[in-house]
């Protein structure tokens, strides 16, 4: 110091404090009101930056009423420059977190928008926070008068070494990046690769591809390997599908019959059961002269992939049913035994079906 302070240094410099103090109180209580209004509004992107501005605002009001303390005091040259200089590193580490919170925040807004689902892609989320942070962290340095010149160029080349080393981590990083780029997969979808996983994509993160399967368990995925795959997205080009049932009737029925039969019970199952499409045509296709029936194929529509279960247990037991209402056979499986005496026919055994041996 100067000189030693006096009323006339500690009047100002204490109304400059009180007020940084008073007005961090006012604005914090602005940006509760204005985070309840946000709250109100269908986009979770104004909520996001009231949250950030209730950390930077007050916290910029007390360190403004610190530096119009500091200014008012009769400080040195060199400890006014240093509380400057604490406080405006102050601000930046402040404003740093609260903007990686809101670029954080407005990408998953974004991810959740557009994929239309519960779940989140996290890796555009981590990439943006680390992006923001290593930012502000170069700017706080500079603002110490510590130059960043060799620190980039060191990590430059650390870069290098670090990617060699960890060559598989950034191959399913970057798998990762494009998978979600191409809009190949995105959270909600359920997907099939060519070596049998399959589920519901619950996350895609820097490193792996987290999918539920439909016995709720977690299945996890390399990124790089989930890329490198043959794969079968059944919710693109859109959610709705058709699955196939194989049936047969025998050589004695009316072909003409079956068919409107069939029909009337697709369009039953199709108008009453949860999960169903009740605007699909239904459809029979006869195909082949078997050789104890005739096959044909029915095609339903079905919502999702995982709807198909269900409408395929409804429709086998109401076809089976109506079959048997209108007398429509459907032929087990036979079989030929030639003999010395003749010929002689044998229904195809059935799993736990007992053979009764010739006497």
């Amino acid at each position: 110091m100067t000189d030693d302070p006096t009323m006339d240094h500690l009047v100002p410099a204490g109304i400059a404090l009180a007020a940084g103090l008073v007005g961090a109180f006012l604005l914090r209580m602005v940006l509760r009101w204005l985070a309840g209004h946000a709250g109100r509004t269908r986009w979770s992107g104004d909520d996001v930056m009231v949250a950030a501005l209730r950390t930077v605002a007050p916290w910029a009001a007390v360190a403004g009423g610190v530096a119009g303390a500091a200014a008012a005091l009769p400080l040195t040259r060199a400890v006014q420059h240093n509380v400057n200089q604490a406080l405006t590193v102050l601000l930046i580490f402040v404003a740093t977190v609260s903007s990686a919170r809101v670029v954080a925040g407005l990408v998953r807004s974004v991810t959740l928008s557009r994929s239309g689902v519960a779940g989140s892609a996290t890796i555009f989320v981590n990439i943006t926070r680390i992006l923001v942070l290593a930012i502000g962290f170069l700017v706080m340095l500079q603002s110490l008068g510590i130059s960043i010149a060799p620190l980039l160029t060191a990590l430059g080349v650390g870069g290098l070494a670090v990617a060699l080393a960890l060559q598989d981590t950034l191959a399913n990083l970057f798998a990762g990046v494009h998978i979600l780029a191409s809009k190949t997969v995105q959270p909600g979808d359920y997907i099939q690769l060519s070596s049998g996983e399959d589920g519901y994509v619950e996350d895609i993160n820097w490193r792996q591809t987290t999918v539920r399967d439909l016995s709720n368990n977690l299945v996890v995925i390399p990124n790089g390997k989930l890329a490198q795959s043959n794969m079968t997205n059944f919710m693109r080009p859109e959610q709705q599908l058709t699955i196939m049932v194989q049936a047969g009737v025998s050589y004695d029925s009316d072909l003409e019959h079956v068919e409107r039969v069939t029909t009337e019970v697709v369009a039953e199952v199709m108008t009453e059961i949860a999960g169903a499409v009740p605007e699909h045509e239904p459809a029979v296709r006869f195909h082949t002269f078997g050789d104890s029936r005739i096959g044909f194929t029915v095609i339903l529509g079905v919502g999702e992939f995982s709807d198909q279960y269900r409408i395929k247990h409804e429709f086998i037991k109401r076809l089976h049913k109506r079959y048997r209402e209108e007398g429509i056979r459907i032929p087990a499986p036979a079989r030929t035994v030639a003999l010395q005496q003749g010929t002689v026919v044998f229904p195809q055994q059935r799993a736990g079906e007992d053979v009764v041996p010739f006497a």
